[in-house]
């Protein structure tokens, strides 16, 4: 059983805070809702504790949500449209993409609020009642979630409204910073909050920030910002010192299988995971400040599904989870990406190929034109995708349905299977439990591979990347997944982050880093490439933001909308 804290949603506003408080975990503890309380209750003891707690909370607005995912992995050079759900402009990059989307006012306006929430325990920790330890130790978490969340601004938006001071009312004064000042200010706050975070490979209140994280993030962020607009020529090498810290000073390993990463429940604690946003099966827990009724939960085990449940011998169930099919995988994913299959598990690993019949009887084939029925009894295989094509007569000698890439379709196609919930109680629930993983000992040695790959250093480059290749082997095939330096390029790079973290919100994240958005979308997403351009870099400000924001001296927009929408 996972243990944890809860970290529920705290917003400070003139007059009055909301506070939704309590220590929880997977045996989550009672939790009560406190309203309509005196602005002066953060600074009790408790109340200190709770706005501490608070200022997590978002973070599930935006890892493993629809949210989310929609604006980091659709419309990348691994995913394209599936054949169901909205905010397909994301994958199209057409005018359905526009400030008025619901899912970008939600994102930004939830991390404004979350930034407010970490400024008012910053500003007011001096007159909090409790130990300077504790002042310092808190002080310390908010800085790196004040970081993380203007991180996830600036790289969706650019430069933003940066306000490092506590909002008490309503305004509508405005202004966009520049990118260098965002990142300054991201930088000095991770720098800032090093030294004051717990040292321990995990806190004793899991989920929590922790030194590893906060350096984990701050060599993500100097990679990131490395081809920005704020570059500077020690980026790289502050990006290689700081993951190298995280790799050596903890004990964090490598998890011996890539599967296991994955492992549901108190498989999701692992020496693996170096910072997670925490989910439990109590919608109480899960709830954040756009979803305070139910809870949301994890709902990435619903995008990635292929429309199983209406196929020759089955129907849906718990296991094979509800398929919402939003993400079908590109061609470049499957056929070159994962092309090596005979020393690389993680094909394998990562897409789901198999289904068993939970209702037999005789049927109809659908996609499968080497026979006209099947017949199956309870457990039998009813579908399996081989990944590669077989001929007539080889899908012929099964008495299942063959899917091969040629009957690929928007609702048939390889699912990825990292994110399925099969502890949810019933086949049409949709909040999951699961543990968003944010930062894993991987990415890290991936970090670490680019950003001394960048610096010329290609040997000591190589010897990270083939960490995580090593791993990634079946069994006695490590010495053939290593690569030589000859053989390590950005290519090699970029595949190997696709490998090892496709669906983990992140790709549209690195395309932008690279500077190869629309080339790529361009070469290998047919949905994509007639619409995409330089300027989906950037999403558009949400309109909310513009209209509240006080108009400029001659009257022009206070708040500028990015170019292009």
């Amino acid at each position: 059983m996972k243990s944890g804290f809860s970290h529920k949603s705290f917003r400070v506003l003139a007059l009055t805070a909301l506070l939704l408080s309590g220590q929880a975990c997977k045996n989550v503890l009672d939790e009560t809702v406190i309203s309509a309380i005196g602005n002066d209750y953060i600074n009790t003891p408790k109340g200190f504790e709770d706005a501490s707690k608070a200022a997590y909370s978002s973070l599930r607005t935006f890892y493993g949500t629809e949210r989310g995912l929609t604006m980091t992995e659709y419309g990348t050079d691994i995913y394209r449209v599936g054949a169901d759900g909205s905010y397909k402009g994301f994958h199209f990059y057409d005018t359905q993409m526009n400030s008025f989307v619901d899912i970008l006012q939600q994102v930004w306006e939830e991390l404004y609020k979350a930034i407010n929430t970490c400024n008012a325990v910053i500003e007011r920790a001096p007159a909090a009642s409790v130990s300077d330890a504790t002042k310092k130790l808190r002080v310390a978490e908010m800085k790196f979630l004040r970081a993380h969340y203007y991180f996830i601004l600036t790289q969706q938006w650019g430069g933003v409204d940066l306000r490092l001071t506590e909002t008490l009312g309503p305004t509508k004064k405005t202004s966009r910073a520049t990118e260098a000042e965002m990142y300054a200010a991201i930088i000095s706050d991770l720098e800032a909050a090093i030294p004051d975070l717990d040292n321990k490979i995990r806190s004793s209140d899991y989920g929590r920030a922790t030194k590893a994280a906060a350096e984990h993030l701050l060599a993500r962020v100097y990679l990131t910002k490395a081809t920005s607009s704020a570059k500077a020529a020690d980026d790289y090498s502050k990006a290689a010192t700081y993951a190298q810290s995280v790799i050596a000073n903890y004990g964090f390993k490598l998890l011996p299988d890539f599967a296991s990463v994955f492992a549901q429940g108190a498989g999701e604690i692992s020496d693996e995971v170096i910072f997670a946003v925490q989910y439990t099966s109590d919608p109480l827990t899960n709830i954040n400040s756009v979803n305070t009724i139910n809870g949301e939960g994890n709902k990435l085990h619903l995008y990635f599904g292929m429309q199983y449940d209406v196929q020759a011998g089955m129907v849906r169930d718990i296991v094979n989870d509800r398929p919402f099919k939003r993400l079908r995988p590109t061609d470049y994913l499957l056929a070159t990406v994962f092309k090596d299959r005979v020393n690389d598990s993680r094909y394998k690993k990562t897409f789901k190929d198999t289904w068993l019949c939970n209702n037999p009887g005789t049927f109809n084939t659908a996609f499968d034109n080497s026979k006209s029925t099947v017949t199956f009894k309870t457990g039998d295989t009813t579908i399996y995708i081989p990944g590669v094509e077989w001929t007539m007569a080889q899908r012929a000698a099964k008495p299942y349905q063959v899917l091969v890439p040629s009957a690929y379709t928007a609702a048939l196609f390889p699912t990825l299977q990292k994110f399925l919930d099969p502890l949810r109680p019933d086949k049409t629930y949709e909040a999951g439990s699961r543990d968003y993983l944010a930062f894993r000992l991987a990415e890290t040695y991936l970090i670490l591979a680019e950003a001394q790959f960048k610096l010329g250093k290609t040997t000591e480059a190589t010897a990270a990347i083939n960490m995580v290749r090593r791993r990634a082997a079946w069994p006695g095939k490590e010495a053939a997944m290593e690569i030589t330096a000859d053989q390590l390029d950005m290519e090699m790079i970029m595949q190997e982050r696709a490998r090892e973290l496709a669906g983990e919100q992140m790709r549209w994240f690195d395309l932008k880093r690279w500077g190869n958005l629309v080339e790529r979308v361009k070469l290998y997403n047919p949905d994509g490439a007639a619409n995409v351009k330089e300027t989906h870099n950037l999403r558009p400000i949400p309109q909310t933001q513009i209209d509240r924001t006080e108009k400029a001296a001659d009257g022009s927009a206070g708040f500028a909308q990015n170019p292009g929408f």
